[in-house]
């Protein structure tokens, strides 16, 4: 069985940080993914998410990380399809009463959710690696990376 496991921000964030107290745990658990038959995959929007905090805050070894984990697993790009499935879950939520963000805002979560779905003809499963479990679970499956 085939399975690709997709970083949220939050998850590539912490294997970006410099404190190994802080990001050891995930490292540990990325490692253990590599050493099986899981696909991890780095999805445009998130490497974007998590990208700009990076510059805006002046750390150029934790770009360095990004762009070394972007080289060494999937790089998911964002294509013309994903954006359009990303705007039908839009609105499909906002239709129904369940936002994930202001109705302004960018709303990476459904560009995420929509990147992971694109996924689903090449691998058996697909699931987003997070700790926003609630928001991404509407959209696509979804599973706190710590239980993974």
């Amino acid at each position: 069985m085939s399975r690709a496991v997709v970083l949220d921000a939050g998850t590539l964030g912490m294997l970006t940080h410099p404190r190994r107290r802080v990001n050891r745990p995930v490292a540990d658990w990325c490692r253990r993914c590599l050493l099986t038959e899981v696909t991890l995959v780095v999805p445009e929007i998130a490497d974007y998410e998590v990208r700009r905090e990076l510059i805006r805050a002046r750390k150029p070894k934790s770009v360095a990380r990004l762009d070394a984990l972007a080289k060494a697993i999937l790089y998911l790009p964002i294509t013309t399809p994903t954006m359009r499935e990303a705007a039908r879950l839009w609105a499909d939520l906002r239709n129904q009463g369940l936002p994930t963000a202001d109705d302004k805002a960018l709303d990476a979560d459904v560009i995420l959710a929509a990147q992971a779905r694109s996924l689903q003809d090449q691998y058996d499963e697909v699931v987003i690696a997070t700790d926003n479990v609630g928001h991404l679970d509407r959209m696509a499956a979804a599973k706190r990376w710590s239980d993974l």
